[in-house]
C-alpha cells in the first residue's frame, strides 16, 4: 500500500506531478476494509452501569498498524419518562473511546438523551481512532441510564400500537490507510 510519506512536503504552483507522484496519491488515505453491524431488535434495561448492547459490536484487523479506523454508530433511544436518560459510550475492546471530558460527577458518554416514554429520539457518533495494531479489534457500543428503564431500537413504554415504532441501530468501521 502506497502512503503519502515520499510526497514533498509542500507543492508548488506549476510543478508537474511524476507518474510517481500521482500512484503515491492514488494510494495514499484509502478506505481499506468496511465492516458493519446493524440491530433490527429491541433491547432495554434499567442498569445504572453500562452494559454492553448486544448484537452491536464489529471485528476489523487493520492491515497496516499506522492505519486510521473510521468509526460511525446511529441509534435510535427511548427513556422512562422523567426518570432516565439514555447514556451510551462507544468502546475499543475494553476501552471507551470518543468520550466527552471528566466534570464533576458527570457521566462521561459519546451520545445519549431523554426523552418522553412513548418517544423515540436518534443518536449518531462518528469518531477517526488510530487503534496503532494489526490485531483483530472489537468496537462495541455500551449504554446505561441514570435511573429508571430504557429502550434502543423502541420506545421504552411499548405498546402494540402503531403509534410505537421499532427502529434499528448501526455500527460501522472502516480501515482509512494513513
Amino acid at each position: 500500500m502506497a502512503t503519502p510519506t515520499a510526497l514533498p512536503a509542500a507543492f508548488t504552483v506549476g510543478q508537474v506531478l511524476t507518474s510517481a507522484d500521482m500512484n503515491l496519491l492514488r494510494g495514499a488515505f484509502r478506505v481499506l476494509q468496511v465492516v458493519s453491524t446493524t440491530k433490527t431488535d429491541k433491547f432495554t434495561t434499567s442498569s445504572t452501569s453500562y452494559v454492553d448492547l448486544t448484537g452491536l459490536s464489529v471485528s476489523i484487523t487493520p492491515t497496516s498498524s499506522s492505519s486510521k479506523v473510521f468509526v460511525l454508530f446511529t441509534g435510535n433511544g427511548s427513556g422512562q419518562t422523567g426518570a432516565a436518560e439514555v447514556q451510551v459510550q462507544m468502546m475499543r475492546g475494553s476501552t471507551a473511546i470518543n468520550i466527552g471530558d471528566a466534570a464533576g460527577s458527570r457521566t462521561q458518554v459519546t451520545t445519549g438523551g431523554i426523552s418522553d416514554s412513548a418517544a423515540i429520539f436518534s443518536m449518531a457518533s462518528v469518531f477517526l481512532d488510530s487503534p496503532a495494531t494489526t490485531s483483530a479489534t472489537t468496537y462495541k457500543m455500551q449504554v446505561r441510564t441514570n435511573g429508571g428503564a430504557i429502550a434502543i431500537n423502541g420506545a421504552q413504554s411499548d405498546a402494540d400500537i402503531v403509534q410505537r415504532a421499532r427502529t434499528t441501530s448501526t455500527i460501522t468501521v472502516m480501515e482509512i490507510s494513513a
